[in-house]
């Protein structure tokens, strides 16, 4: 016995490949989902099953004197698809197989579309936990092309995106490809988000570009609205997110935000990480709030209220910045702990008091402090020469459980 995995395309039997028409004229039995298995007219005197898990289809298999067994998955057989599972377990049985590949989903929508799709960012929301926000902010600018089903639905899929504030970009909805129902929908993100679509449809949200350059981390200070709110300074930035360590896709607070300069940074810096600034004082949160418009960082959320208290409905992160306790500093570094023992923290001061006292709350909460002052001094153009002011020193405390590291 040979098992053939079979990729059948969008559907319909005209996307399918000689060499699968071939296979199926032959099956003594069909295996896949029910859809396929069902709508499969190619094989009518076949045994169905209708069975998507892999462990199934090997004693499905094992089961029975078939000669010419095929494995229906939809699509193509190498784009997120079941074969990834059942090869290893077929290898395990000793069954011989070969795999006959279909036109994905996305080369048909593609087509259909008349546009390549080579730069598409391509994305799994069915049945797999999906931020399209932190996606199409990761794209940079691509098109990207989500696979969806179930929780992870166009509509749901286009609702967070229009919360988040992308609501204005351009969507294409592809429902039933290649079926005679086949419908295809382009409109802005928060326009679909109110429709209903099939489960059988795929997503293309073209990229939303920053106006702000892909770069490391040190925007100018300029580049931010401030007020009369105090401001974490570019050089102080820049290196406080390199001793935060950051890495796309980890949470993040940042407590005593003020204008969000940190928050933007960190947003910017990464895509697909939820990012938190935790603030009170209301001229701050409008500048958060500002900023996060103006710099495209839709990945920023604003938690507005005092830490600690603030931080009770965020979730557990993985990196803390705080810029200002207002005399909270160990109760933050407690909440932050006990929803994540790993968490790492950084902590900035200008006085020596402050420095003190996070010496002590880091220390007195098992975490060993790494301090590093940092002093800059900018230049000031006077008449034909250039003269250096200094800047306020600045302390930077880092640190995290050492049994953790």
């Amino acid at each position: 016995m040979e098992v053939t995995l079979i990729g059948m395309g969008p559907g319909d039997p005209s996307a399918l490949t000689g060499g699968a028409l071939a296979a199926l004229e032959q099956a003594d039995v069909l295996i896949g989902s029910r859809r396929l298995v069902e709508r499969c007219a190619l094989s009518p005197e076949a045994q169905r099953f209708s069975s998507t898990k892999s462990a199934e289809i090997v004693e499905i298999l094992a089961s029975g004197p078939w000669e010419c067994p095929c494995v229906l998955y939809s699509g193509d057989t190498g784009f997120h698809s079941g074969t990834r599972t059942l090869l290893p377990l077929l290898e395990e049985r000793g069954i011989s197989w070969r795999v006959l590949p279909g036109v994905s989903s996305m080369q048909y929508f593609a087509a259909m579309l008349g546009r390549p799709w080579q730069e598409w960012q391509v994305v799994s929301a069915h049945g797999l936990a999906c931020d399209p926000v932190g996606e199409v902010l990761a794209a940079h600018g691509r098109p990207v092309f989500f696979l969806t089903g179930g929780v992870g639905g166009v509509a749901a899929l286009c609702r967070r995106l229009a919360q988040a504030g992308l609501g204005s970009l351009t969507a294409t909805v592809g429902e039933a490809l290649s079926y005679p129902e086949e419908r295809i929908t382009q409109a802005q993100v928060w326009e679909l988000a109110e429709k209903e679509f099939s489960t059988l449809s795929v997503l293309l949200v073209d990229g939303a570009t920053s106006i702000w350059p892909l770069r490391s981390q040190g925007i100018d200070d300029g580049a931010f609205l401030r007020g009369e709110v105090p401001m974490t300074k570019q050089e102080v930035r820049a290196a406080a997110l390199a001793k935060l360590e950051v890495r796309d896709g980890a949470v993040y607070w940042d407590v005593g935000a003020g204008t969000g300069s940190v928050s933007v940074e960190l947003a910017l810096l990464a895509p697909r990480s939820p990012v938190y600034a935790v603030e009170y004082k209301g001229e701050a949160c409008a500048l958060i709030r500002a900023n996060r418009e103006r710099f495209g960082a839709y990945n920023l959320e604003l938690a507005e209220g005092r830490a600690p208290a603030a931080l009770s409905d965020l979730p557990a992160p993985d990196g803390v910045f705080i810029g200002g306790s207002e005399g909270e500093l160990i109760p933050i570094l407690e909440a932050a702990l006990s929803r994540n023992p790993a968490v790492r923290f950084c902590v900035t001061a200008i006085a020596v008091e402050t420095l003190g006292v996070a010496v002590a709350a880091f220390t007195q909460l098992g975490m060993n402090p790494q301090i590093t002052q940092i002093t800059v001094a900018r230049s000031r153009r006077a008449g034909e020469r250039n003269l250096m002011l200094g800047q306020n020193p600045v302390w930077i405390v880092t640190g995290q459980k050492e049994a953790l590291l």
